[in-house]
């Protein structure tokens, strides 16, 4: 029986109305990659305020991993409203604060002691966790990536690589940051070919202390093990063990942003675990709450230490609510079952785009690890023109026919999977009939497209 049911025109009566009413509450900064509003979910299902169900390949940006409304999650998130929902850990501390702190030191990679502070969103994970390093190194500059996202606040926002929509008209930005190129093999910033390229952009980053910014002035590198916003572009094998080995020898504190990678999307607890590095700092958020907002730096010990008493806070983070769901989400992906579903949907997905590849020039590369997969989609084999315009008609296609993608990559030419890893295999395939059905549709509209 179809998951996907669609009883009105996309989008309805009911969320058209709820559009203009937005439209006249809300500034137009936010932006929607579907005009529907949604009126519940449950595992990888959406149902929309006109009685519109469809299937969910985006996951709130990678924030369900465990599945919409998880059982677990959802039991815990009753069990502990009932005794109490807010204290701040900063006036009297709590219980549930302190097992998820406990639970994520005893995941992230290292045999080292290790130490978690607990906050609400990625970027503001992401701008504790360069505050720690400058307070470990006494240092001020911050290395981070071409393609790279990491948060919209300014210090995370100055971190993001991608101009347009994220950084125009937000200047200036926070100074001591410099950008390198990242290990994106199908748009090699040195025109070189893996592996006889012999990892050049990882070594860049010692060029980068003799032309950017010395190496005794660094605080930190930050990078993401696969890129999120970016691409879902996944580094060589060997890309990380060189960064951290550069950052050893430098004493850079080496931070690995896993807010979109982490929490068993890629099949792993955290993406980075694939590459057999150990990271000095781990940052977490997105499906670590199993839906409700929280994040965490997790670390080593004496890095984690560094700022002094009171250098650390946050009104509602480490919310009692939110680490109880977090302990739920933890316990869920600590089973395997889940881990083991990322790693089947990233070949299901795979074993169908290598099919489309071949029908379709408009395919350029495949990528990603485990359930954190994408399609590259170009005008031209040869040039490798991004198909911006075909991947927004492609992602519309997608949701009037009752599937819900994002897009993403520098250039927006990027169909991105993020579906909630408890999706069965019958609604998986069915999404990916409609994804199908949508680059035949495009494809057969352009027929200008290059199998060069």
């Amino acid at each position: 029986m179809s998951s996907i049911h669609l009883r009105t025109e996309i989008p309805g009566p009911r969320s058209r109305a709820l559009m203009a009413r937005r439209e006249a509450a809300i500034p137009r900064g936010p932006y929607h990659s579907t005009p529907i509003f949604a009126a519940k979910a449950e595992g990888a299902i959406l149902e929309d305020v006109d009685g519109n169900r469809f299937i969910d390949f985006a996951g709130g940006i990678g924030c369900a991993n465990m599945g919409h409304r998880s059982a677990p999650v959802m039991a815990a998130i009753r069990e502990q409203i009932e005794k109490y929902l807010h204290l701040c850990f900063s006036v009297t501390p709590y219980e549930p604060y302190v097992a998820v702190a406990e639970k994520l030191n005893a995941l992230a990679p290292g045999k080292f002691a290790k130490k978690t502070f607990i906050v609400n969103t990625g970027a503001e994970a992401v701008e504790n966790s360069i505050k720690i390093a400058r307070a470990y190194t006494k240092r001020p500059a911050v290395i981070c990536f071409n393609d790279a996202f990491h948060g919209r606040t300014l210090l995370a926002m100055s971190l993001t690589s991608k101009t347009n929509p994220y950084k125009a008209g937000f200047a200036p930005f926070v100074n001591d940051i410099y950008r390198i190129p990242y290990a994106y093999c199908y748009r090699c910033s040195y025109n070189l070919t893996y592996p006889s390229c012999k990892m050049t952009c990882a070594h860049a980053l010692e060029d980068a202390f003799n032309r950017l910014v010395p190496a005794e002035s660094v605080a930190a590198v930050i990078v993401e093990p696969i890129l999120g916003e970016g691409g879902f572009v996944t580094p060589p094998k060997e890309f990380f063990g060189i960064i951290q080995e550069i950052c050893r020898k430098h004493g850079i504190v080496f931070i690995s942003d896993e807010v979109q990678s982490g929490i068993g999307r890629t099949g792993k607890f955290f993406a980075i675990e694939h590459y057999g590095v150990e990271p000095d700092l781990i940052v977490t958020a997105k499906s670590l709450g199993g839906g409700l907002p929280i994040a965490a730096v997790t670390g080593r010990a004496e890095i984690m230490d560094a700022p002094g008493v009171g250098g650390l806070g946050s009104t509602f983070a480490g919310n009692p609510a939110s680490c109880a769901a977090a302990l739920a989400a933890i316990e869920m992906m600590k089973s395997d079952e889940l881990l083991q579903r990322s790693t089947a949907i990233g070949k299901l997905f795979e074993a169908r785009a290598r099919e489309w590849q071949k029908k379709w020039p408009l395919v350029g590369e495949i990528r990603g690890i485990g359930g954190m997969c994408a399609i590259e989609l170009v005008r031209n084999r040869e040039t490798r023109e991004p198909a911006d315009v075909e991947t927004k008609e492609i992602a519309h296609y997608c949701y009037e026919h009752g599937l819900i993608t994002i897009t993403a990559g520098t250039y927006n030419n990027v169909m991105r999977i993020l579906v909630p890893l408890a999706i069965t295999d019958e609604q998986l395939n069915e999404g990916l009939h409609v994804m199908q059905a949508a680059l035949a549709a495009v494809s057969d509209r352009a027929p200008a497209l290059s199998h060069a």
